[in-house]
């Protein structure tokens, strides 16, 4: 990115503890915010704002990622529905928010940006288990 700082960019170096895995075309990291238990961000390693930016190989192993990722985190957490949010409206850098979502959640079935919510944050140990479930699972679908 040019000129200016991309937080997306900088994620993986940042947020070390919240690292689960490292793809071919993207990183995976836990969201700080656990308010939706094992929302996680899949954010490209190059800095793109748009899909159709990308070359045709790289976008369909970037999306087989996207599923992989999916279906690891619908193993480890079971949800009623996985939403897939692709926005880049105020980090414009293609990452996805992988968001596992219950029911029982207080706001289902309303986008998870559909009105404030306190903010869940974990001890050290819970992000680091959190992210070893994640990551174990992940190592066994194949991809």
């Amino acid at each position: 990115m040019t000129g200016t700082t991309c937080p997306m960019c900088e994620r993986w170096e940042t947020d070390t503890d919240l690292r689960i895995a490292e793809l071919t075309y993207s990183w995976l990291i836990l969201n700080r915010d656990q308010f939706f238990p094992g929302y996680c961000l899949l954010i490209t390693k190059k800095h793109q704002t748009e899909l159709f930016h990308l070359d045709t190989a790289v976008r369909q192993g970037l999306m087989e990622e996207v599923s992989r990722v999916a279906q690891a985190l619908s193993l480890c957490f079971r949800p009623d529905k996985l939403n897939y949010e692709l926005l880049g409206n105020m980090v414009p850098h293609i990452h996805w928010h992988l968001v596992p979502r219950y029911r029982t959640d207080p706001l289902w079935p309303r986008p998870i940006w559909s009105e404030p919510h306190q903010e869940v944050q974990l001890s050290a140990e819970e992000y680091r288990q959190r992210c070893n479930l994640i990551r174990q699972t992940l190592a066994g679908i194949a991809g």
